[in-house]
C-alpha cells in the first residue's frame, strides 16, 4: 500500500510539472511538440540518474525509487502525447518532421538515460 501511495504522489507531482513545462513552451510560442520532447528527454535523464544512484548509494531505498522513478517520471513523461503528436505529423503530411521527432525522441532519450547513469557515477561521494 505504501508503494501505491508513493507512486500516486510522485505521479501527481510529475504531471503538474509537465503541465508547467507545456504551458511555458506555449508561452514562448513554441510548437506543442517541443514541450513533449523536453519533458520526455528530461525524464529520461532523470530516470538514468535515479537508476544509477540507486545502484551506488544506500540512501536511495526502494520507496524513494518508487516515488521518483515510477511515480514522478511516469507522471512527468508523456509517451501517449508523443504518439499522438507523431500521428498528427503523419496526418498533416509532414513526413520529415514525423521521422525526426520519432527517431530523435527515441535516440536522444536513450542517450539521456545513459548520460544520467554516467552522471550518477561522478562527483558525489557516498
Amino acid at each position: 500500500m505504501k508503494a501505491v501511495l508513493l507512486v500516486f504522489l510522485g505521479g501527481g507531482l510529475g504531471s503538474v510539472l509537465r503541465y508547467g513545462v507545456n504551458t511555458w513552451t506555449a508561452h514562448l510560442n513554441y510548437s506543442p511538440f517541443w514541450g513533449t520532447f523536453m519533458v520526455n528527454m528530461i525524464g529520461c535523464l532523470l530516470i538514468g540518474l535515479l537508476f544509477g544512484w540507486s545502484m551506488r548509494f544506500s540512501w536511495m531505498d526502494q520507496s524513494l525509487l518508487w516515488l521518483l522513478s515510477v511515480g514522478f517520471c511516469g507522471g512527468f513523461t508523456t509517451f501517449s502525447t508523443y504518439a499522438l503528436e507523431g500521428q498528427q505529423f503523419l496526418k498533416d503530411g509532414q513526413l520529415a518532421n514525423f521521422v525526426g521527432y520519432m527517431a530523435g525522441s527515441v535516440l536522444v532519450g536513450i542517450a539521456a538515460v545513459g548520460l544520467g547513469i554516467w552522471l550518477s557515477r561522478i562527483g558525489i561521494n557516498s
